[in-house]
């Protein structure tokens, strides 16, 4: 066990030894309910059964236009039983994916190496690949394995646009392989059904829980596509 007078410096002033303990309490209290839902989540019952969507790839290097592929829904989780899905917010006639969808893409473009130690994760966009590829190419997402549902209900489907297909939404999915068969598991949005704050994915991007370590949170800060752009000293 570590004793509670590590998390504070020799010299706190009592008044701070005494919040910093109570503020860890309420920490550990977090990181409960957090496993909890996790459980919940794991109980969910059999999901629906998907049918064998066609997507649209490139190929590995960026650099290259082609060849094009058309893989299916089961290629994607090639020897893994598990396949997470990132649907980015790129639509058709946008020319570069939303800001928040960018940042979280450049997160998992990073830890994609650690995810499929245990999982296929890719990221869907309803763009054409070509628009997908040439913001790929913006960002450096070199690790990340890109496709489009341009031609296809995925996106309707799993319900991350509208009925008429004019507005995406940001989600994560998680699908379960069972022989040829895919089933849904999970997915996530970045909206709540009761609010609007825009929270609900917020636990999978570490830029927001860094954020809320500072002396004044989050603030109002929000994402944006000028910075960022993959060089090596991008700021």
């Amino acid at each position: 066990m570590i004793p509670e007078t590590e998390f504070w410096p020799e010299k706190a002033s009592p008044e701070y030894r005494a919040a910093r303990s109570e503020l860890l309490r309420a920490e550990q209290d977090l990181r409960d309910a957090i496993e909890r839902v996790a459980a919940q989540r794991r109980a969910l019952p059999e999901g629906a059964e998907l049918p064998p969507y066609t997507f649209t790839e490139g190929p590995t290097d960026l650099g290259s236009d082609g060849p094009l592929s058309r893989p299916t829904l089961l290629d994607l989780f090639g020897d893994q039983r598990n396949l997470i899905i990132y649907h980015m917010m790129f639509g058709p006639r946008d020319e570069q994916a939303c800001e928040m969808c960018s940042m979280w893409l450049d997160g998992f473009n990073g830890i994609r190496p650690h995810v499929e130690q245990n999982a296929a994760f890719v990221a869907v966009a309803k763009a054409p690949i070509d628009k997908v590829r040439a913001w790929a190419r913006r960002r450096g997402w070199t690790r990340l394995r890109l496709l489009s549902s341009h031609d296809s209900t995925f996106n309707t489907d799993l319900r991350v646009e509208d009925p008429s297909g004019d507005m995406q939404f940001p989600a994560i999915s998680v699908l379960v392989r069972d022989g040829d068969t895919v089933r849904h598991f999970y997915t996530m949005q970045a909206i709540f059904p009761t609010d609007e704050s825009g929270r609900g994915l917020d636990l999978y991007c570490p830029v927001w829980q860094i954020l809320d370590l500072l002396p004044g949170g989050r603030g109002e800060w929000y994402a944006s596509n000028d910075y960022g752009d993959g060089s090596p000293c991008a700021n």
